[in-house]
C-alpha cells in the first residue's frame, strides 16, 4: 500500500538510550518518513541526548523521558499522563528498556516493540511480560525473529520489517584530508569498519583479520570508527600484533559517511548482529563489503554478489576476504554496482510504510479519527 493511502496514526516513539548509534538514527529517520506520510509522531527521549536534540532541530515534537532505572515509576507516571492527554494511539518502544517504560504507560494505547538484536530474551518474567503484552513485535531481520521465537514469543505477533536508510541524502564526498590527519598515508589501501567497540561486534576479530591483511599487503591501513567498553582491549590487541602503524582507532565521529566514502573495503566483524545497517550505507555508497555471516547480515549482503561473507570469529577467513577485495579492483567495482542496486531494497520509506501497516492493524483508525476531532 502506498503510505499516502494509509489513514493517519498517532504514535509516541520511545527511546531512552544515551548517545547516538544506529538505533537512534533509525528512530529519527523512521519518524521523519512517517510524518511525511501524514502520521502524527512524537518522540520520548532523554533531554540533551543526540536523539532529542536532532529531532527538535528537525521540528519534531519531543517529550522528555529520563528513567533512572528500567521500571522508574515516576517516568512511567509522567509518560502515562502524556499518552492519555494526547490521545496517543500507539506507543512504539525502540529498545528493551524503552519497552519497560512503555509497558506500563501504554494502558490506553497499543504497545509495539521493535527488537533490533538477535539475542534471545533474558529468562525472567519481566522480560517475557513485555513481549507478551505487546500488540505487535517488529523484528528487523529474520535472524531476530528466529531469536524471538526461540524465546517462546508467539510468531503470529512478530512482523519482520528490515531497518531502512535515507537513500535520498546526498552521496558523501571522500574526506581524504581528515583521513590523512588520522594517520593514514595518501593512496594507501584503506579498510573501514564502523561499529561500537562491544562484545557482539567482535572488534578483536577485525584487528586479528588486519594482521593477516598487513602480512600480505604491508601498505594496507584500517580505520575503526566507534567507541565502547572494549576500547582498551582493542588497543592492547593492536599493540600486541604490531599493528600500531596500520590500524587506527578514530573513536566516535559525526562524519562517518565521509570517512566511509574513502574506504576501498568496508568491513563488519560481528559475532551477533540484528541486521547491520552500516552495511546498507556501504552498499548505497557503492563499496565492496567483507563481513561475517552473523545474524541478519546475509539478509543484506548477498555473498559473492555485492560482498564476501565469512564465518563469525574466523579472523583468518575475514582477512582473506579483505585481501581478495583489495587486490581486485574489477571485483570491487562489480560488487559496488550490485550493492547500489541492492541498497534500494532497504529504503526508509519502505520501512515506514510497512511499520504504518502494523500500526493500522493493531490500532483502529476510527478511534484515532474520533480522538483527533475531539481535541
Amino acid at each position: 500500500m502506498d503510505p499516502r493511502e494509509q489513514s493517519p496514526v498517532s504514535v509516541l516513539h520511545v527511546d531512552t538510550e544515551r548517545g547516538w548509534r544506529g538505533g537512534q538514527r533509525q528512530v529519527l529517520w523512521l519518524v521523519e518518513a512517517l510524518m511525511r506520510s501524514g502520521h502524527h509522531c512524537i518522540i520520548a527521549a532523554r533531554p540533551g541526548e543526540p536523539l532529542a536534540l536532532r529531532a527538535a532541530e528537525r521540528g519534531i515534537r519531543v517529550v522528555p523521558c529520563s528513567p533512572r532505572w528500567e521500571f522508574d515509576g515516576l517516568a512511567i507516571a509522567q509518560l502515562s499522563r502524556f499518552v492519555r492527554r494526547e490521545r496517543i494511539q500507539v506507543v512504539h518502544a525502540h529498545t528493551a528498556h524503552a519497552a519497560s517504560i512503555a509497558l506500563f504507560c501504554g494502558r490506553n494505547a497499543k504497545l509495539v516493540i521493535t527488537r533490533r538484536v538477535d539475542f534471545t530474551l533474558q529468562p525472567n518474567w519481566l522480560s517475557r511480560l513485555k513481549y507478551r503484552r505487546a500488540a505487535a513485535i517488529i523484528a528487523i531481520s529474520e535472524a531476530v525473529a528466529e531469536a524471538l521465537a526461540a524465546s517462546e514469543v508467539d510468531p503470529a505477533r512478530i512482523e519482520v520489517i528490515p531497518s531502512g536508510v535515507d537513500l535520498s541524502r546526498p552521496l558523501p564526498r571522500p574526506d581524504g584530508e581528515t583521513v590523512r590527519r588520522l594517520g593514514i598515508p595518501e593512496g594507501a589501501p584503506l579498510v573501514v569498519m564502523v561499529a561500537a567497540l562491544a562484545e557482539h561486534k567482535d572488534p578483536a576479530t577485525f584487528v586479528s583479520a588486519m594482521k593477516t591483511v598487513v602480512d600480505a599487503i604491508p601498505s594496507a591501513h584500517a580505520l575503526l570508527i566507534g567507541e565502547g567498553p572494549l576500547r582498551s582491549v582493542v588497543e592492547r590487541s593492536i599493540e600486541q600484533l604490531g599493528l600500531a602503524n596500520n590500524v587506527h582507532l578514530a573513536g566516535y565521529r559525526p562524519d562517518v559517511d565521509a570517512l566511509m566514502a574513502t574506504a576501498d573495503v568496508v568491513v563488519l566483524s560481528s559475532r551477533q548482529e540484528g541486521l547491520g545497517t552500516v552495511l546498507i550505507d556501504a552498499l548505497w555508497m557503492g563499496k565492496a563489503v567483507a563481513a561475517t555471516r552473523a545474524g541478519g547480515i546475509p539478509e543484506i549482503v548477498e555473498d559473492g554478489k555485492c560482498g564476501l561473507l565469512s564465518p563469525p570469529e574466523d579472523a583468518a577467513a575475514l582477512g582473506r576476504s579483505i585481501i581478495r577485495l583489495l587486490g581486485d579492483s574489477a571485483l570491487r567495482a562489480r560488487f559496488g554496482a550490485a550493492g547500489r542496486a541492492r541498497a534500494e531494497m532497504f529504503s526508509i520509506e519502505r520501512t515506514a510504510s510497512c511499520t504504518a501497516l502494523v500500526y493500522q492493524r493493531v490500532a483502529p483508525v476510527a478511534a484515532y479519527l474520533r480522538n483527533r476531532s475531539a481535541s
